[in-house]
């Protein structure tokens, strides 16, 4: 009878739990504010993974980033709700005098047509191959105020700056991600280099678009993206090889690692990138350094090259890089007149990840008449 009625009691508690337990829990999910206030919806996203959005009544949005930082982001004229946790920073409306060091997220920025929201770059004029970008630092819209390893504190502060958006590099010296933050400074790191999918990195856009407003527009150029995407994966496989690199002033070819965004956007154009287990998927780097002689080995049977001009130098002709090293002759692109080079603005383009991946398709399918693409040029 003890034992009927211990087990009894047992099964009450499991049920009290179950009824109530997981009530209590779904409440704590909903109440991410920590003031009880209940999402009415949030942002769809097809590809990003590194960020979500909460939409709350009254216009007041919640940016939630992977590295664990929260961003209320309240209307303008509109108050801080009360009893918002201490781990969510508030962001009042209009956004702007923004010190932008993350140097993925301007073309973001300048797609949304809110270049006007930054009033400090981190990268200098010289630098920039988005004209917008490098127009608006040489008109003095937009001033240097150092990178992120050194940013001028005193010209942030007398520009009204309260807003910074670093790159993943801020993790190396935290100390100055403190000092932003102890002046009044919020900061968003851009999680956008760890997005699995290339268009990934372009929906960021969207979290942008929360920022300045500009959700529809923001939606509506991303579409253009997947659509150049789809018509491309409506295609079968070209069966075709590229290998992606430069070589380096000390003699090293520095190839992209095996799975990273740049050889995820070689597949799916249709072709199948040369190193198929490159690098330590565990690590952050993107690129592998290799001595000539095993980078030889695997690439010189390559179907096409796209060279790395971005970072080794523009090339103008088949004969200059023929001159970085005479092993290049052996390569079968070369001897088939397949080398092609990155242009300028390749890597400073996220919003334009669908349209690249239109561009290598193309260039896969090049029946010798191609000579200059979007984002790449062919060398002869």
């Amino acid at each position: 009878m003890i034992n009927k009625r211990i087990l009894s009691l047992l099964l009450y508690c499991i049920l009290f739990f179950c009824l109530f337990g997981c009530s209590s829990g779904e409440q704590d999910s909903d109440n991410k504010l920590g003031n009880g206030w209940v999402p009415s919806g949030s942002l769809p996203l097809q590809y990003a993974t590194q960020f979500e959005v909460d939409y709350y009544d009254g216009g007041y949005s919640l940016i939630s980033v992977s590295d664990g930082s929260k961003f209320l982001v309240v209307p303008e004229n509109a108050p801080v709700p009360d009893g918002v946790s201490k781990n969510i920073t508030v962001l009042q409306q209009p956004i702007d005098n923004v010190y932008l060091v993350a140097t993925a997220s301007m073309c973001l920025f300048d797609a949304l047509e809110s270049l006007d929201c930054i009033s400090l770059s981190g990268t200098k004029s010289e630098d920039w191959y988005l004209q917008n970008a490098r127009t608006s630092m040489e008109n003095g819209e937009i001033i240097y105020a150092g990178k992120y390893s050194a940013p001028d504190y005193e010209l942030i502060l007398s520009s009204g700056c309260r807003l910074a958006i670093e790159s993943t590099m801020i993790t190396h010296t935290p100390e100055v991600k403190k000092k932003l933050e102890e002046l009044g400074v919020s900061v968003i790191v851009d999680q956008s280099s760890y997005e699995k999918h290339p268009l990934g990195r372009t929906e960021w856009m969207k979290l942008y678009a929360v920022l300045v407003g500009k959700e529809a527009l923001a939606e509506s150029l991303f579409r253009e993206q997947t659509q150049l995407l789809e018509a491309v994966l409506g295609l079968e496989s070209t069966g075709k090889t590229v290998a992606f690199f430069y070589m380096s002033p000390s003699g090293y070819a520095v190839a992209r690692k095996s799975g990273d965004y740049v050889t995820k956007m070689i597949e799916l154009a249709g072709g199948e990138y040369i190193f198929q287990n490159l690098g330590d998927s565990e690590t952050a780097t993107s690129t592998v350094n290799l001595e000539m002689e095993s980078f030889y080995a695997t690439a010189r049977d390559a179907d096409f090259i796209i060279y790395n001009s971005t970072v080794a130098g523009g090339l103008t002709s088949m004969e200059e890089f023929l001159g970085i090293n005479t092993l290049l002759a052996d390569f079968k692109a070369v001897k088939e007149g397949n080398v092609w080079c990155t242009g300028k603005n390749m890597f400073q383009e996220t919003t334009q990840l669908g349209l690249m991946i239109s561009d290598i398709h193309e260039m896969l399918c090049d029946d010798g008449t191609l000579a200059q693409l979007n984002f790449m040029y062919k060398l002869t």
